[in-house]
C-alpha cells in the first residue's frame, strides 16, 4: 500500500509561465519533489512487499526510511522457550526429542508440535539449550544430546554430559548440559533437541520456585534462538524493480502500522 505525501506544483508540458517554473524550481533546490511517497508492509508474516509507482523504472534508486514507531522498533528473529514440567528418558540406547511447554518471548520464530522451533526467514542462527540434567543411580551416568534440522541429525553437534552416582536416597545428583550451535537455515525449516541416556535414572527435571531459600523456578530445559546473519543497519531493502513497480523484501512481518517512506531517484 503506498500513499503520497506531498502533492508539489508540476508543470505543463506545453509550457509554463516563469512564476510557475521559479516555483518549481525554489523546490527542487529546497529537496521538495513529488518522488517520496511511504509504504506499509505486509502482514501476515510477508516477507516481501510490492511498490507500485509510476515513478520507478529499471534503473531507478530507491531509498528507505523508517516513518512509524513499529518499523522503527523493527528486530531481527529472536525466541526463548522452556520446559517447565520436567521428561523422563526413554529406554536405553533409544533416541528421543526434547519437548517445551512455555514461549517465553518469540519473534519470527516459533514452537509446534511440542518439540520443533520453526524460523520463517532465512539466514543463519545461533541455537542454544540448557539443560537441568538429573541422576538417581548409584553409579555414574551419561547423556548424549544433539541437534536436528527438519528431522535429520546434524553432524559432529553431539555433546556427552557426565553425571555422577547420586549422593543419597532423595538426593540425586545434577549437572547442566548446555551447547550452542550456528545453523544456516530456509525460512519454514525447523530445529529439534534429540537425546539418549545411558540409563533411565538421567531425566530432565523441574525445580520449583523457594520461598524458603529465595529463588526462582528452574526450567529443565531452556532454548533460545538468535538471528545473527546476514544482518545490516536496516533488513528493509529492494531485491528486484521494473517498470512501475519493486519488491521490497523484509522479515517476516505480522506487525500492523509498520511504515517506511521512499525516495525515488532516476
Amino acid at each position: 500500500m503506498t500513499t503520497v505525501n506531498q502533492q508539489y506544483r508540476r508543470l505543463n508540458p506545453a509550457g509554463a509561465n516563469p512564476r510557475e517554473i521559479s516555483e518549481v524550481v525554489n523546490n527542487l533546490v529546497d529537496g521538495k519533489s513529488n518522488n517520496v511517497k511511504t509504504v506499509t508492509l505486509n502482514t501476515g508474516w510477508a516477507t516481501s512487499t510490492t511498490i507500485y509507482d509510476e515513478r520507478i523504472g529499471f534503473n531507478s534508486i530507491i531509498l528507505l526510511t523508517p516513518s512509524s514507531d513499529s518499523a522503527e522498533q523493527d528486530t531481527a528473529p529472536y525466541g526463548s522457550f522452556s520446559n517447565n514440567n520436567g521428561q523422563l528418558s526413554p529406554s536405553v540406547g533409544a533416541t528421543a526429542v526434547i519437548v517445551f511447554d512455555s514461549t517465553e518471548i518469540a519473534n519470527g520464530v516459533y514452537l509446534d508440535s511440542l518439540s520443533k522451533i520453526y524460523v520463517r526467514n532465512a539466514g543463519t542462527y545461533n541455537f542454544q539449550y540448557s539443560l537441568e540434567l538429573s541422576n538417581t543411580n548409584n553409579d555414574g551416568e551419561y547423556a548424549d544430546v544433539w541437534f536436528r534440522v527438519n528431522g535429520v541429525d546434524v553432524p559432529n553437534s553431539s555433546t556427552r554430559f557426565y553425571m555422577s552416582a547420586r549422593k543419597s536416597t532423595g538426593a540425586p545428583s545434577y549437572v547442566v548440559g548446555s551447547m550452542n550451535f550456528f545453523q544456516s537455515l530456509n525460512a519454514n525449516d525447523y530445529v529439534e533437541v534429540a537425546g539418549a541416556v545411558s540409563n533411565t535414572t538421567v531425566n530432565l527435571v523441574f525445580i520449583p520456585e523457594s520461598l524458603t531459600i529465595p529463588r526462582p523456578k528452574t526450567p529443565a530445559v531452556i532454548f533460545t534462538v538468535n538471528y545473527i546473519a546476514p544482518l545490516s543497519m536496516d533488513n528493509v531493502l529492494v531485491t528486484s524493480q521494473g517498470k512501475g513497480e519493486a519488491i521490497v523484501s523484509h522479515y517476516a512481518n505480522d506487525t500492523a502500522d509498520k511504515t517506511y517512506k521512499y525516495l525515488v531517484v532516476g
